[in-house]
């Protein structure tokens, strides 16, 4: 069993999609009764039955922005404590995927609207949910990028 076919507890993974320097987000709609609303995300989400976190990543990045990832994109993977509850476990991956055309993702019926934009300037934004900034800059300075 690899860390990717964990079916211990977990709430949810998201997933860092970097092509270049850049990493694909989405602005999450802006409603008061969302979590982080009019902030900018990384595809994923919440577990679904028994999924495994990469199963849970692949599903809310398809759902998000119409995109289907193979697991041999995948870089780099950690699990965590929750950022929200530290009870819980949550999965963070990152894949690369430099042949990623703009015309291959459509925004699904969540967010605002989706963007490259320079990952270092990602993790630095205050508009941008806290737990994934800090998240994305300990996975781009263990993996040198």
């Amino acid at each position: 069993m690899t860390t990717f076919d964990v079916v211990r507890p977990f709430d949810g993974a998201k997933i860092a999609i970097l092509r270049g320097d850049d990493v694909l987000t989405l602005l999450r709609d802006d409603c008061p009764d969302i979590p982080y609303p009019n902030q900018w995300d990384l595809p994923g989400g919440g577990r679904e039955g028994v999924e495994t976190p990469f199963a849970t990543a692949a599903r809310e990045l398809f759902e998000e922005l119409s995109i289907k990832i193979e697991l041999s994109r995948v870089i780099y993977h950690v699990e965590e404590n929750g950022h929200s509850n530290p009870k819980t476990k949550v999965h963070f991956f990152v894949a690369r995927w430099e042949e990623l055309a703009d015309q291959d993702v459509r925004l699904g019926d969540e967010g605002q609207c989706w963007a490259w934009m320079p990952a270092r300037d990602f993790t630095t934004r205050p508009d941008a949910v806290i737990s994934l900034r800090q998240r994305l800059t300990r996975a781009l300075d263990a993996l040198g990028l």
